[in-house]
């Protein structure tokens, strides 16, 4: 079966086209870093208007494969931006209807959770699963394709979140994870000690304001005394690798405690900051530590894409599930939950 997955949920306009689950024959996207960079993260407003622009386009790019229609649409319908959903769904819904081939609503995050599938060509269960972006930082139990429980998440920013701020605040600019990571390189990441928030908490969950306010009063400090640190290429990469170095330790040292906890022996990983060097070098040398098998996909499919929808759409609708073309877009969509009007049938 040929899968057509389309993905809009926040800056990405994305189109893939994807056999029996895992076989990517093609995977579009457009990406719409130029258009937020000067406003040091995305707006929504210029998001969906740019969703409007390219999805044509990139479906164009998509579809062509070998001439054949899709036997089943797989969209995007939440957590996300509403404005940019809204645009996937729409188009979706009226392709499902035009080609007349059933359509299935995916959750994103979740997505994101099963995307090592589309390079391992199987998955094992269970696994703890690990996703960190730019919208997104938690722990999941996956027991199953449609069987997801969230063990711990962030109480406030996300970590990709916190190295946009950061970053805007350093006058690196946007987004911040790449460039953090890279001038980080030849860095000293203990030139600094950053706090390691709810590190010693005993649960799996994650708080990034803490960390980022002591990057900020730590670079205000100096900044008292008359120093400039954005004139000094050398302290400004010292600030930006220490702040890394906490990050990337509270993440996998969670991580680990969310093996521990769940007695599991396997981690995937999904979500943009899963491109960042340090976190998949820290959290390789933990898991071979550890004893635990871990999977890290390829960068283009750490980051959104609509391979990985098409994939989860693919597999949920071998397992019975079903959505009429009345579902709609759950910009707050939670993992586990039940996507209104994509019921499991019998």
């Amino acid at each position: 079966m040929l899968i057509l997955g389309i993905e809009t949920s926040c800056d990405e306009c994305s189109a893939s086209v994807v056999r029996d689950g895992n076989e990517v024959l093609t995977n579009i996207v457009a990406s719409q870093v130029d258009l937020h960079r000067e406003y040091g993260g995305v707006v929504p407003e210029i998001a969906a208007r740019a969703h409007v622009e390219t999805i044509i386009p990139v479906l164009d790019q998509a579809l062509k494969v070998d001439g054949s229609v899709p036997g089943l649409i797989a969209v995007t319908v939440g957590p996300g931006l509403v404005g940019s959903l809204v645009v996937g769904v729409s188009v979706a819904k009226s392709l499902a209807w035009a080609w007349d081939v059933p359509l299935i609503g995916v959750n994103h995050v979740e997505a994101h959770l099963i995307a090592p599938v589309l390079e391992k060509k199987t998955l094992e269960f269970p696994f703890v699963g690990l996703v960190v972006s730019g919208g997104h930082t938690l722990l999941a139990d996956v027991t199953g394709f449609d069987r997801m429980t969230v063990v711990g998440e962030t109480l406030d920013d996300a970590v990709g979140e916190a190295y946009d701020k950061i970053s805007n605040f350093l006058g690196l600019g946007y987004p911040g994870g790449p460039v953090i990571d890279r001038i980080s390189k030849d860095a000293d990441p203990d030139a600094i000690f950053f706090p390691r928030p709810m590190i010693k908490s005993g649960d799996c969950n994650f708080s990034m304001s803490g960390l980022k306010t002591a990057v900020v009063r730590h670079v205000e400090k100096i900044e008292f005394s008359g120093k400039s640190v954005r004139e000094d290429p050398r302290e400004l990469a010292d600030i930006a690798a220490s702040f890394q170095a906490a990050a990337c330790e509270v993440i996998v040292e969670k991580t680990i405690r969310a093996v521990r906890l769940l007695k599991r022996r396997r981690v995937m990983a999904g979500g943009g900051v899963v491109c960042n060097s340090e976190l998949r070098r820290k959290l390789t040398k933990a898991c071979i530590r550890e004893g635990i098998e871990l999977f890290l996909p390829s960068p283009v499919y750490c980051t959104d894409n609509a391979a990985m929808i098409a994939s989860l759409g693919y597999y949920l609708y071998e397992k019975g599930y079903r959505c009429g073309n009345e579902v709609d877009v759950y910009p707050g969509l939670k993992v586990g939950e039940t996507i209104p009007g994509c019921e499991k049938t019998d």
